[in-house]
Order: C-alpha cells, then structure tokens, then sequence
C-alpha cells in the first residue's frame, strides 16, 4: 500500500511527507527521553499492618527493571513512632528527590514521614490518609469496613493485634491464592493497637501531590473510605475493580504503573 501511495506522488510530496514522518519519530523520542530525564528515580515503599515488605517484590521487580531505584522499609510495628523513624532513616539513604508509596496503615506513616524535604509525591495503596489532628481509627468509621464487624482481628495479652490465619484470606487476601494467603498469614507482623490511634501532627498530602489507588473488593479499608480520602486530597486517583485488600500483590502492574505515573508527574 505505501509503495502504491508512493509511486503516485509527486517528488516535492513526497519528501515532505518523509521529512513530516521523520520530525514526528524525532518528537516522540525526545518526549521520551525528557520523560525519563526529568522523572523521579527514587522509589521507597512502606507495608502495612499485618504484614511486612516481601509483599512488594512483584511492584519491585517491574520498577527495577524500568530503571528506578527501590528501597524498601521494615516497619517494626511496635508503636507508630517507631514505623515513622525507619521510614525516614530509609528516606536519609535517598540521593535525591523520592516517591513514598505504602499500603493500608503504612499510609498513616507516609503521611506523617512524607514531610521529610526528599518525598516530592506520595502514592496511596489501598491506604489510609488522615488529616492533622486525626487517626485512622475513628476516621474509619465513617465507613466501616467489613473486618471490622467481623472477628478476624484478635488481639495479644501485650496489646499488639493480628488478623486471625482462619480468615486471613477471606479478609486479607481474596484474590491470591490459598497458598499465597496462607504464607501471608503466618508470616504476619503483629501490630500495636495504638498505633490505629496515633494521632497525625503534619499531614504530607496537604503540601505534597498525592496518588490513590482503590481496590474495589477491599474488605480491610472500605473502598468508600479509600475514595473518600482521595476526593479530600485531591489525589490523581485509580480504582482496580475486583482487587483486594492485597491489591500490590495480586496487581502489581496495576499499583507499579501508578508509581511510575507519580514519578513521571512530580516536580523535583
């Protein structure tokens, strides 16, 4: 067809057409290399409650491989104090300007280690977002979840709390599989039950562009909750119908293209 198309046209036409194709591929590859010059390289990712960071190996492994440089921090979960120091002492390890990213609590952490000077942009997965003054707990219920009126979190003689194994995956984890689910369950790290009470003093979101992703099927948050959050925050916002509360686990091509939009968009 371009052969047809070719012999039928004049010269002059001919290579103004060619010139026009050539300055069009020319604009497209250095869109794309200023993309990538000007995107945000550092990416730290923070878990949640009830979990820990091996969860984010299938978001880590697409961002490695498109050239970001991934940290990754092991909250204790022994009071919320202590899950902001190890973020911000991971955020101190930083050579530049960074995207914070965290699931569930981990969301209350960033939004309170998130005003560290490096963090340009926060992403939200399936995560909580409080306000100064506020805490996830009673902020939660505005709308509650389905965990919440069930049995599934049980609780230690010392106060730390843990999502019942039985039905981890049925709250947890809908969407992975039985033995996904049930590595996740044993290898859960308790959370101090104050730490759903602690109470935000500088909220990031407010200074600092933010990101949300919904997970549609989440019975941990609400997904009410998680859009409420985001139309307060004004957040660029995704929503992955039938994911779980798992969602950067069970879609990490989902929750790693937020990352690299959030990355893309933020001003260094």
């Amino acid at each position: 067809m371009l052969m047809r198309v070719v012999r039928g046209m004049s010269p002059s036409l001919f290579i103004a057409v060619m010139v026009f194709t050539g300055c069009a591929h020319s604009v497209q590859n250095e869109d794309s290399a200023q993309n990538k010059k000007h995107r945000v390289r550092n990416i730290v990712l923070v878990h949640g409650a009830w979990a820990d960071g091996s969860g984010w190996k299938g978001v880590y492994d697409i961002l490695v491989k498109g050239g970001y440089h991934v940290s990754i921090v092991q909250e204790p979960e022994t009071s919320f104090k202590d899950d902001v120091a190890a973020t911000k002492r991971v955020l101190a390890q930083q050579d530049g300007p960074c995207i914070l990213v965290a699931h569930s609590y981990g969301g209350s952490v960033i939004t309170e280690a998130g005003t560290d000077p490096s963090v340009v942009g926060l992403v939200y997965v399936a995560a909580h977002m409080p306000d100064a003054g506020e805490n996830e707990a009673d902020v939660g219920k505005r709308f509650p979840s389905d965990v919440s009126k069930s049995t599934a979190i049980k609780k230690t003689e010392d106060g730390f709390t843990y999502l019942d194994p039985a039905q981890f995956h049925e709250y947890f984890a809908a969407d992975l599989s039985d033995e996904q689910a049930a590595f996740m369950a044993r290898s859960q790290v308790l959370n101090l039950a104050d730490n759903f009470k602690a109470v935000i003093t500088t909220a990031a979101w407010r200074s600092k562009p933010s990101w949300v992703l919904v997970a549609a099927k989440d019975r941990i948050i609400n997904p009410d909750l998680e859009r409420w959050y985001a139309v307060r925050a004004k957040s660029h916002t995704v929503e992955v119908a039938g994911a779980s509360h798992s969602v950067y686990v069970s879609r990490p091509k989902e929750v790693a293209a937020l990352i690299e939009e959030a990355a893309s968009h933020a001003r260094k």
